[in-house]
């Protein structure tokens, strides 16, 4: 089979750039099929989860993410510019690989890839939940657009040939859609050790924007270490993004420099779980937080709001994990504490939360994923 999957870029280091990854190597390495990716937003730049042979990368040089900056009219413009030069060398290049199946991961081509008669089956992917564009409950022209997009979406997805959402919960927000269907990411055992959340630290992982809500996380922090039995735990936070220099300021202002630490992206993430007591999600939305079910399969039980999409599919509460309610920043502060003054609760949360791989393992969840392409092709 042939597959191609579009997207944005392969250059950092998300939960989506690494599902992709994942989900490509599986594909080519035990199935053998042929699979390429397009993206719009390379610009050159090396993919920071290695891909298997074979695979080949075309970069369409588009470059909306060059327009972020500009005034909202500008941003129009230029976004409206750039997907007219997305569907031209789109539709070229689809019309040219004959593909079986063509999946995009919600970037722009979805708003008009359904209209390409290349012959493919059209699948989109979405990384979000529902209701991702209203999160930053934006004001004024911007907030007017992130409504009418929200509302333009549900008439996007029914187009495609399977829209394919990462939750339960999510599903039922879109409806009584005919094309939708539920397959979750899959959670790998990413590490060599176990944690035995013996250690005194504290650990939360992805980009630092609003969406992780790492300014929420700072905050309770800040509310657990005027508590003196916690002076001794530290938070060490990974990733990067255009919120670090402001999230270093808060930790700083508040005097938390010596418990709380940013860190760059690790490849050895796995080694990070491990050499931790808990992970932490403070996220505004995710679509389906890949940080927590790898975390989880290394033996870490986790706090987190309950947030849309993902947590109340994933965590049983007090019994894997605990959940608190979004935006909750003394009852985020008042779950760590409860777990970091409470060894054997930790060891207990620990044992359920490894379980997570009989749900979310890579075979149920590629076999998942292959059904539909199987079945799509039959059609």
């Amino acid at each position: 089979m042939k597959i191609i999957y579009c997207t944005h870029s392969l250059c950092n280091p998300g939960g989506m750039e690494r599902v992709l990854v994942n989900k490509v190597t599986y594909l080519v390495e035990k199935l053998h099929w042929d699979v390429s990716i397009v993206t719009t937003d390379q610009k050159g730049r090396p993919v920071f989860y290695p891909l298997p042979k074979g695979v080949r990368m075309t970069d369409l040089g588009i470059n909306y993410s060059d327009d972020n900056a500009k005034h909202p009219i500008g941003k129009i413009f230029g976004y409206l510019l750039k997907r007219r030069t997305h569907r031209k060398r789109l539709t070229e290049l689809l019309m040219k690989e004959k593909a079986d199946m063509v999946v995009s991961l919600y970037p722009s081509e979805s708003s008009f890839i359904p209209e390409i008669k290349d012959g493919s089956k059209k699948v989109l992917e979405l990384h979000y939940c529902k209701f991702f564009r209203l999160q930053y409950g934006r004001s004024s022209l911007l907030g007017w657009i992130d409504r009418w997009r929200t509302k333009q979406d549900e008439r996007i997805v029914s187009r495609f040939d399977k829209f394919i959402v990462l939750t339960k919960e999510d599903k039922g927000y879109w409806g009584n859609l005919p094309n939708i269907e539920v397959i979750p990411n899959a959670a790998k055992f990413i590490g060599n050790t176990y944690s035995d959340v013996l250690r005194h630290r504290v650990i939360a992982v992805g980009r630092m924007d609003y969406q992780k809500g790492f300014d929420r996380l700072i905050c309770a922090w800040e509310v657990i270490q005027q508590h003196e039995q916690f002076k001794d735990w530290h938070l060490d936070i990974f990733g990067q993004g255009e919120w670090r220099d402001m999230l270093q300021q808060m930790i700083e202002s508040r005097g938390l420099q010596h418990s709380v630490r940013l860190n760059s992206p690790t490849k050895a993430v796995g080694k990070e779980y491990a050499d931790s007591a808990m992970l932490v999600m403070s996220s505004n939305y995710e679509g389906f937080p890949m940080v927590m079910i790898e975390a989880m399969a290394c033996g870490l039980p986790v706090v987190s709001f309950d947030f849309k999409c993902g947590p109340k599919d994933i965590i049983n509460n007090n019994v894997n994990g605990i959940l608190v309610h979004n935006g909750d920043i003394q009852g985020l502060a008042d779950a760590m504490m409860r777990l970091m003054e409470d060894e054997n609760l930790r060891k207990r949360m620990s044992e359920e939360a490894k379980k997570v791989v009989d749900t979310y393992s890579e075979e149920t969840v590629m076999k998942q994923w292959t059904k539909l392409f199987e079945s799509l092709i039959k059609k």
